[in-house]
């Protein structure tokens, strides 16, 4: 069966030190199919610091700079590439309902093949990275979350991209960093009708293998929202290590095929010029 890995970043995203060249070595070595490097692009960060008021909720700007950087390269390589792994020129495009004409600008580059939606932080809040919520009250805790799903509903009703990235993202800090265990049942309705919208809108959803690797111990989503999606008609998933090195490239995407085939999939998807392309995993 051929692997895939369609999330993963390199030497241009602000948390990651690993050499392009590396990476694609690292793809090859494993003898991937298909292989997306998807450095981070935050909106609503995307111009220099300057730019911003005072009160500002980032350590990082001038992904704009980061993403033209990253685009410039990949669309080189694939140029001159002569490999058999199959290489994806992506981004992750951050919070792209906080800044809609920086995602329509994104969304509008033709040498992009793929972009990932991810919601790191909402308005008023630092990266779900930066808050401890260890000593947070239980209302405290659910209306961060109830905030993060009605963002995640309204970017996919609001940005075009392909694939939403992570859903879940949030409890990679709140339950494995501090110890919290909320139940995100009470959002299933509202997580639904964002698979709708994406449904509606012929996009798909990622199965991010990250958590196995880093502790958690499960996928960004788990087997209930990735079989969620699947019943409600959803056809597109990928698949991704969410790699900042290039040793973790290609991590427990095998466990995330298990959990693709679980929810009823047959089939996963990468994208070249926005298109999706299937790999069966029957």
């Amino acid at each position: 069966m051929d692997l895939i890995d369609c999330h993963t970043h390199t030497q241009f995203s602000f948390d990651s030190d690993a050499p392009i060249g590396d990476c694609i070595k690292q793809a090859e070595k494993l003898g991937l199919a298909a292989y997306a490097i998807t450095d981070h692009c935050e909106c609503n960060w995307w111009y220099p610091r300057e730019h911003y008021g005072d009160d500002v909720q980032s350590e990082d700007f001038g992904f704009g700079q980061d993403f033209e950087r990253s685009v410039s390269a990949v669309d080189r390589i694939k140029k001159e590439y002569s490999g058999k792994t199959r290489i994806i020129c992506g981004t992750e495009m951050g919070q792209g309902h906080h800044a809609p004409d920086i995602a329509a600008k994104i969304a509008a580059d033709r040498r992009l093949d793929f972009i990932i939606g991810s919601l790191h932080q909402i308005r008023d809040e630092w990266d779900f990275y930066y808050i401890d919520c260890k000593d947070f009250s239980r209302d405290r805790i659910y209306d961060l979350l109830e905030r993060y799903f009605r963002e995640i509903y309204e970017m996919c009703t609001t940005v075009e991209f392909d694939v939403l990235a992570h859903l879940t993202y949030c409890l990679r800090y709140m339950k494995q960093r501090d110890g919290i265990e909320p139940d995100i049942s009470r959002f299933d309705e509202l997580i639904a009708e964002s698979f709708r919208a994406l449904i509606e809108k012929g996009r798909g959803i990622e199965i991010n293998t990250s958590g196995i690797r880093q502790g958690f111990g499960d996928c960004f989503p788990d087997l209930k929202y990735a079989r969620l999606f699947r019943d409600l008609g959803g056809e597109i998933l990928s698949i991704g290590s969410d790699a900042h090195r290039a040793e973790d490239i290609g991590s427990d995407i095998e466990k995330g095929i298990d959990i693709a085939r679980a929810a009823g999939f047959r089939r996963i998807a990468y994208f070249i010029k926005r298109t999706p392309y299937f790999i069966d995993i029957d």
